[in-house]
């Protein structure tokens, strides 16, 4: 007797808006590729970068929702991010004010 896969609605639906999410941002950007963390128990981290530089991230769930969702979305994906993919990402002011403006000398946060 064949085992039937039970589905789950609820992932199904997440998976969904996830790669809507993803074609939306990989049109947006002239077409997107991708990459996966695990990051816990909050799931997997999706990160995106466009073929203009621009980049964002998504959660989702599990590392499994993650995965499926990138596929459905029919973008590539890396294993690292790294080398040529990471050299795609452009970043501005903003993300040096951010992320790296205290340590190199930038505006204080507080």
């Amino acid at each position: 007797m064949a085992e039937t896969q039970q589905v789950d609605p609820k992932a199904e639906r997440k998976v969904a808006r996830l790669a809507k999410q993803i074609s939306a941002f990989s049109k947006a950007h002239g077409g997107a590729e991708g990459q996966v963390a695990y990051i816990g128990e909050r799931g997997a981290r999706i990160v995106l970068v466009g073929e203009d530089g621009g980049w964002g991230d998504l959660v989702a769930p599990s590392y499994e929702l993650a995965e499926k969702a990138v596929e459905k979305a029919g973008i590539t994906v890396h294993e690292d991010f790294d080398g040529e993919f990471a050299a795609k990402v452009k970043t501005g002011r903003y993300e040096w004010t951010r992320m790296a403006g205290i340590q190199v000398g930038g505006p204080s946060n507080t």
